[in-house]
């Protein structure tokens, strides 16, 4: 019994011992951590379903307006990412131009918009509209471009290029490299 006692003394002596040396050595919870600043800027700030977005300019006019189902924004970034977003445009004399694609970024502080998959610019007023892969949009000089082939159309003209520049404020679009174009003659009634 006595040789028990003494085991289990020595046991208990031994777990104690163990325990002060583990505290001696460091604090057993969790070490504080910093905070990374670069990856938290990487954080969404708000995730909106259902979403749409007004700019309006120094005037108080409205510059950009943009829908989408789906919406998350990065506030330390200034950045809005957009599921298939569709975007009315707004030149200097309030005329609307639509913009959609599959997908959108938004820089809130400089207004630029890019549309990647499938993009689309339409000029309503002018009947034509111009379809790319990548489509940018400076909402404060209101000028859009594409570095991606372009198809612009205005039916039943066509014309193809390998990049193009548009100037809402203008009504003015200019086609650059390999530029192709179909234009059947006019037939009289």
């Amino acid at each position: 019994m006595f040789k028990r006692l003494k085991t289990r003394a020595w046991l208990a002596g031994l777990v104690i011992a163990l325990g002060a040396l583990l505290v001696w050595l460091g604090p057993g919870g969790p070490q504080p951590t910093a905070i990374d600043p670069e990856a938290q800027a990487q954080e969404p700030g708000h995730v909106l379903e259902n979403a749409e977005i007004t700019l309006f300019g120094d005037d108080g006019k409205i510059m950009q307006s943009l829908k989408t189902p789906r919406l998350i924004h990065t506030p330390q970034l200034n950045d809005t990412w957009a599921e298939e977003p569709r975007a009315v445009l707004y030149d200097s004399d309030s005329r609307q131009w639509l913009a959609n694609a599959d997908e959108g970024t938004l820089n809130t502080a400089t207004q630029e918009l890019v549309l990647t998959g499938s993009a689309r610019l339409t000029a309503p007023d002018e009947g034509w509209q111009l379809d790319t892969q990548e489509l940018h949009y400076d909402g404060l000089h209101r000028h859009a471009w594409s570095e991606t082939p372009v198809m612009l159309q205005q039916p039943p003209q066509q014309m193809t290029a390998s990049r193009m520049d548009a100037w809402l404020d203008d009504s003015r679009v200019r086609l650059t490299d390999n530029v192709r174009g179909i234009h059947p003659p006019t037939t009289q009634r």
